[in-house]
């Protein structure tokens, strides 16, 4: 009886180890896809995504693993990746927001022309109306991880252009709707391409010259590319709007304390980092098209100012749309403004 109890007694034992050991081999099994678009050895892949990935992994003792696959290795073009985290063929995708033009339309607020001061105080002031104006609404069906925005977009072109009548006849490549729009009202023909088609574009001649942030022009090698950068004093010619999105029913599926984890490593700080992070990789791209012996062209006060009055019809153009949304379009840039200035140093 005793010799039964006691082996009664191993058997269950190992059974509870077995339950206990499968049940800690679950937790260890919490794998992330995280699909985005740029080549692995640019700023942001490199110097964010990389960097939230690990830190989500130490913050979760290795119980989270997340797979990065850049260069839209997962499948489908650019424009797709927002319909990816909803349909879960990614976990998490990094993607520009303007790759579906209209979809979001209040994030464009912070595409208008001239609207930007900084990347850190436009990316305060972008997460903060994402929770107020997006959050439950145009971004209702995925879980927003971050808000951003790059640092001060400019022109990068064949031929020198210092005043928009030298954009005329121009096929330049824009970054967002309107930025598209604005380049057609300066005479220019917009073309529409995901960054990584930049290069090909240029080279074949497609495009006589686009519209990036310093920071990705090494990436995509267009200081070697093209010969002159336009740059504009005070607020920038534009920015676009990046979202990191998270499937809504994979982030539900974690434990609590893993969705702690992605918590603690997002949301405003977070956001704030990373657009400030993309912001400081211009400094050592431009210097290096300088090294190169490109020419900048740095339009003063008022030279940028004959390009803020050129871009006015763009602003009531887009006013006009949101209000046909249903949208106050004004109160959006109003507020926009406000606190893109508040958060200005």
């Amino acid at each position: 009886m005793t010799k039964r109890r006691t082996l009664m007694g191993m058997i269950g034992g190992a059974a509870l180890a077995l339950g206990m050991t499968g049940t800690a081999a679950i937790a260890q099994e919490v794998t992330l896809k995280m699909h985005h678009f740029l080549p692995p050895q640019s700023n942001v892949p490199k110097l964010v995504l990389e960097t939230w990935a690990n830190n989500v992994s130490e913050a979760s003792d290795g119980r989270i693993k997340v797979d990065i696959y850049p260069s839209m290795q997962l499948g489908g073009r650019p424009p797709e990746l927002m319909d990816q985290a909803i349909d879960g063929v990614a976990d998490i995708v990094w993607t520009v927001v303007g790759y579906t033009p209209g979809r979001f339309p209040t994030t464009e607020v912070f595409e208008l022309p001239f609207m930007m001061t900084n990347a850190r105080a436009a990316t305060r002031a972008y997460w903060e109306m994402f929770e107020k104006h997006m959050k439950d609404t145009e971004f209702r069906d995925v879980h927003i991880l971050a808000t951003w925005v790059h640092g001060p977009g400019l022109l990068h072109t064949a031929e020198p252009v210092r005043t928009p009548d030298d954009l005329q006849g121009m096929k330049i490549r824009g970054g967002s709707r309107s930025i598209n729009s604005l380049l057609t009202e300066l005479g220019a023909t917009p073309v529409g391409m995901p960054v990584p088609a930049v290069p090909e574009g240029l080279s074949k001649g497609v495009i006589d010259g686009t519209t990036i942030p310093w920071e990705v022009t090494a990436a995509l090698k267009v200081p070697e590319l093209v010969g002159n950068h336009t740059e504009f004093t005070g607020n920038a010619l534009y920015t676009l709007t990046f979202v990191l999105a998270m499937n809504k029913d994979r982030y539900a599926s974690l434990p609590d304390d893993l969705k702690k984890v992605i918590d603690d490593n997002s949301g405003l700080e977070f956001s704030v980092f990373t657009g400030g992070t993309q912001a400081d990789a211009d400094g050592p791209a431009r210097a290096a098209a300088v090294a190169n012996g490109n020419t900048i062209i740095t339009l003063d006060a008022a030279e940028t100012a004959v390009w803020r009055e050129a871009s006015q019809p763009i602003y009531e153009q887009w006013i006009a749309d949101m209000d046909g949304r249903g949208l106050d379009g004004q109160a959006l840039v109003d507020e926009a403004r406000m606190l893109i200035d508040k958060y200005t140093e």
